[in-house]
Formats: C-alpha cells, structure tokens, sequence
C-alpha cells in the first residue's frame, strides 16, 4: 500500500471514529437525562398531592399580538389546571419580554387572570429569555426551592434537570394535550439543547440580567410592568 493511501485510510478511520464517538455522546446524554427526569414526572393529580410547593411554573413558548401561540395555550391550560387542584399557592409565568413590542409574560398572566386566577398569585419573570436563565432566575430572583413546571413532554426533561442541578427541588406535569406539525424539528433541536444544556449546569454561567430579589411568596404585583 503506498504511503498516501496508508495515511489517507488511516485519517477516514480517524474521522470515522471521531463521528461515532459524538454520536454516541450526544445518545448517552440525552438517554441519562431522560432517564434523570422520569422520576419527578407526574400526573397533574400526582403533583397536587405533594406538599410545600413554592409555585408552578409555566416557560413562556411565543405570542402572537395579545394570543398564545397553540404550544403556549396548552402549558397555559395545563398551568391553571394544576394550580386549581391546589398544588401550589402561585404560578410563576417566565417568558421573553425582552422588547417593548413583543412580551409573552402579560400575555401568560392575562390568560391566568380570564381563568380567574387573583392577581396577586400571578407572578411574570419578564427575563426567562431560555430553559436555563428561567430555572437560574426562579431560584436567585424569587427564592422558590420547590416548584412544578409545566411544559411539553418533549421539553420537560431538559427543564427539570437544569432545575434540580440548580438546587430546585422540581417535579414535572407534560401539557400534551394534543399534537403539532413541527414536532420532529422540535425533538431534533432538543436533542442538541439537552447536551448544551448538561455543559450549562456544569459552568452555571449568570443569565442576562439578575436584579432585586422578589419572593415568590408574597404579591404578584410586584411584577407587574
């Protein structure tokens, strides 16, 4: 075999195992934190039998206007089902309202406030511009210790294991209430976002803005803005 071929052979067994090295890196950690999650996966009937909750939390998934995208309107519903069952005394909306023009959190509140929620339970994080900064922001921002999220299967995994390695005591309830086109390019992107995300809790970077501290356990309208 000439040399060329000798070292080209042996560099596309290089890149060969390379691939399949970061293929099986990105199955094991999606696979163990999957696995991490399902124990505090629940039913809504489940999570209102635990007891010292601080909140729920429902993670912010695109407006249009002053509506709910279809996405947010099932976490929304599945939010105020739970907190009806009484399994928390608050309900914690963190989404982008980033720009003046564009604010998914009133929209949440305003949704919670039709289902006749009081207002004082209602509190908005205006700055939960991704899964991590919402999770960082509930536990430095408004001190919960023990909450709920609400959110998509698809997603819940993710969320749920960059809460527990913040130090949040959370548990789970999946708002699938029915299924949606795109739902493939959502699992591929939280594919990548689920090892982004292990590497996150490892560094525990600060999220875009932190602020005075707003305990969950007193008024809502605290947050208001």
């Amino acid at each position: 075999m000439k040399p060329i071929h000798r070292k080209l052979k042996i560099a596309l067994i290089v890149i060969l195992a390379t691939f399949l090295t970061g293929v099986l890196a990105v199955a094991g950690i999606n696979i163990y934190m999957i696995s991490f999650s399902n124990k505090y996966t629940m039913t809504s009937q489940e999570a209102a039998e635990l007891t010292d909750v601080d909140c729920i939390m429902v993670l912010g998934c695109g407006v249009r206007g002053n509506s709910p995208t279809p996405l947010l309107a099932d976490r929304l519903q599945r939010g105020v089902e739970v907190f009806e069952l009484g399994a928390a005394p608050k309900l914690l909306m963190s989404g982008d309202h980033g720009q003046e023009d564009y604010d998914e959190v009133n929209v949440m509140k305003q949704y919670a406030l039709d289902s006749g929620i009081t207002e004082a339970d209602i509190f908005m994080d205006h700055a939960g511009f991704s899964t991590y900064e919402s999770m960082y922001r509930a536990k430095e921002i408004f001190g919960v210790k023990k909450m709920i999220i609400v959110t998509q299967k698809y997603h819940l995994s993710r969320a749920l294991y960059i809460a527990n390695k913040l130090g949040i005591e959370a548990y789970g309830v999946a708002s699938d209430y029915r299924t949606f086109s795109g739902q493939l390019g959502r699992d591929a992107r939280e594919v990548l976002a689920r090892v982004k995300d292990m590497f996150t809790t490892i560094f525990k970077p600060k999220p875009t803005y932190l602020g005075e501290a707003i305990p969950i356990s007193g008024d809502g309208t605290a947050t208001n803005g």
